[in-house]
């Protein structure tokens, strides 16, 4: 999904211009940030969940040299799909797989 996406949708679900639905789209997602920082945590009923989780201090091997290399502790956001979302996308997934075994059949 992008902003473009977004802004799409908003515009063609409602009778807003190009201009105001980019700017909507915008303000959604700055909303969004704003709430995972301040809170830790941001949830959309029948979508997910996004929580920052602490990631410690570790040691991993650069691909190139194969040397270590030290990584420093940090913070990342990690998403957990709603039971909704999960039945939704199992749907398509099987959905999706008996078309493609109907073409290769025809």
């Amino acid at each position: 999904m992008s902003k473009k996406f977004l802004t799409d949708v908003i515009q063609q679900s409602s009778e807003m211009t190009g201009v105001a639905s980019a700017q909507l789209a915008a303000d959604l997602i700055a909303a969004i940030k704003e709430e995972i920082v301040e809170n830790g945590r941001f949830s959309l009923p029948d979508f997910g969940t996004f929580t920052v989780r602490e990631t410690a201090k570790r040691s991993a091997l650069n691909p190139r040299t194969g040397e270590k290399v030290q990584v420093k502790a940090g913070a990342t956001v990690r998403f957990k799909a709603s039971p909704a979302l999960k039945e939704a996308a199992f749907a398509g997934a099987k959905k999706a797989k008996r078309k493609a075994a109907k073409s290769k059949a025809s």
